[in-house]
């Protein structure tokens, strides 16, 4: 029982979507009772954890208009009344978009960018009806895939384990997810920060094929690279929350390109039980990446293999050998692990973000924005991005912050990517990949060691979806997620692969907060 339970009798750990619903309609609570049970928990939780860094005093009057709109009749959608969190670099009117830097927050001595208008994303989740709590915490312009400890509003904690790291700039989002602060949480990805947080704090995560959701009005680290996607306690609500934030956006052009992707009826439509029958998975080894598992991850995939089988899945062992795909993986230096190839555009990708802002913004261009942050220069020799220096067309990119930088090297690369990968799953007959999320278990939270994820980097330069879902933990207590990975644009049956993975195994297990 948590202490926001004994507060409200709201059992918010069990909370999901449906029974958000059908707490309304029975009325045992409304969503102004909701959203307050919601505040308490924060209350309660949010200082030991630091998932949130900003409240939205408006949220008990947003929920209070949506229990008149529901008492006059009115039909509203899945997510009318729902709480939710929103990762702070996506801008919502009202509250400064910091990127977790405390030179662009006016109370830590820096410059606020306060926003003329919602990010389509928050629009969206606005127009649905959800209850935005506020703004959850996030690493020094969301540059690291492990830890969230550079922050202005200082570390954020893994709610599973304290003692391990929380999985990236979503972590904040994972963290008010996990403790049930909210119901959703809005993520994003560049580098493995959906799928990461999702695994470290034993929840679903959803990473879109890139141009399904829009990301304009995104404090950007790469506009080849950056994708918006819900992080959820299960397969169902981070579906119906994919419904609400994906499609065209005249914000975003490349969500043209999503246009006859989104399945009828939504992401939920198919959800099955039987979902994995007959379906042709292809499993992790050195064709794809040649980094092998921990001894007690390769145990916890063998269990997890044995379950898809069950649940009527035929298994295919290393489709990827005899191909170059895992040759293509090249970290970039001086990181061991990470391949940062296509952040090259990030002058010109911020310039643009920052026209978005409106007339009245506090910094308008990237010179403006280099001048603010000079005191810790992001690419200088200590700066948390000093790694794009090592990147093809980075110097000259960064001379010229208006223009459009040439990213033919990474086109090609994703090119060959993509007709890699194609051609293997044509070639196997495969519906989907299913991969440990990572390696081995959570490194320290104290130390320098980073996650050993397994697909970051191929999806993010491909830009590929994948669906995490919890698989169980290791001795420690660290939590085991696997990843379904497929085809552009096969979110609609990942989505319903790994429901019914979710629902044969039920593996993941409330944590115990304090």
């Amino acid at each position: 029982m948590t202490q926001a339970f004994a507060a409200t009798g709201i059992e918010l750990e069990t909370l999901t979507v449906q029974t958000v619903q059908e707490g309304f309609a029975s009325g045992r609570f409304t969503a102004e009772s909701l959203a307050k049970a919601c505040f308490e928990q924060i209350e309660a939780y949010n200082g030991r954890y630091n998932a949130l860094i900003f409240l939205n005093p408006a949220a008990l009057d947003d929920a209070r208009e949506i229990d008149r709109r529901r008492a006059g009749g009115e039909k509203l959608g899945p997510l009318a009344g729902v709480p939710v969190v929103i990762k702070d670099p996506m801008d919502m009117v009202g509250f400064p978009t910091t990127a977790g830097w405390s030179l662009l927050y006016s109370k830590t001595g820096g410059v606020d960018l306060m926003p003329a208008t919602d990010a389509p994303v928050v629009a969206r989740m606005r127009a649905a009806g959800t209850i935005m709590l506020g703004k959850t915490n996030v690493p020094v312009l969301s540059h690291s895939g492990t830890h969230a400890d550079d922050s202005w509003a200082g570390p954020t904690l893994n709610v599973v384990l304290p003692d391990r790291v929380p999985g990236a700039s979503s972590a904040g989002t994972a963290a008010a997810v996990a403790s049930a602060m909210a119901v959703l949480g809005l993520a994003e990805e560049t580098g493995g920060s959906i799928q990461n947080p999702a695994s470290s704090q034993d929840l679903v995560g959803i990473k879109p094929t890139i141009g399904l959701v829009p990301n304009a009005g995104v404090v950007p680290l790469s506009g080849n690279r950056d994708v918006v996607g819900p992080i959820a306690r299960n397969v169902r609500d981070a579906a119906l929350c994919l419904d609400v934030l994906a499609g065209y956006s005249s914000e975003d052009p490349k969500t043209l390109a999503s246009v006859g992707h989104e399945p009828a009826g939504g992401y939920t439509a198919a959800l099955s039980v039987d979902a994995l029958a007959g379906k042709r998975i292809g499993l992790y080894g050195p064709g794809w990446r040649t980094q092998a598992l921990s001894d007690e991850a390769t145990q916890l995939y063998a269990r997890a293999q044995q379950e898809l089988k069950a649940a009527g899945a035929v298994l295919v062992d290393d489709p990827f050998a005899g191909t170059a795909f895992a040759s293509l993986r090249e970290p970039t230096a001086p990181l061991a692990n990470f391949d940062a190839r296509g952040l090259e555009s990030i002058p010109y990708d911020v310039e643009q973000y920052l026209k978005r802002l409106g007339p009245d913004a506090a910094l308008k261009t990237f010179a403006q924005f280099a001048a603010a942050t000079a005191p810790q220069n992001a690419f200088g020799p200590t700066g948390v991005l000093n790694f794009m220096n090592s990147l093809p067309e980075f110097v000259a990119a960064l001379a010229d912050p208006s223009s459009p930088p040439d990213i033919s090297a990474f086109i090609a690369l994703k090119s060959t990517y993509l007709k890699i990968f194609d051609t293997v799953m044509a070639e196997h007959r495969l519906d989907a990949l299913v991969f440990p999320q990572m390696r081995c278990e959570l490194p320290p939270f104290q130390g320098k060691e980073t996650i050993q994820e397994t697909t970051v980097g191929e999806l993010n330069i491909a830009g590929l979806p994948g669906v995490t879902v919890p698989a169980g933990y290791y001795a420690s207590g660290s939590p085991f997620g696997i990843i379904f990975v497929g085809r552009q644009w096969d979110e609609a049956s990942l989505i319903a692969m790994a429901y019914a993975y979710e629902q044969a195994t039920l593996h993941r297990k409330p944590p115990k907060l304090g």
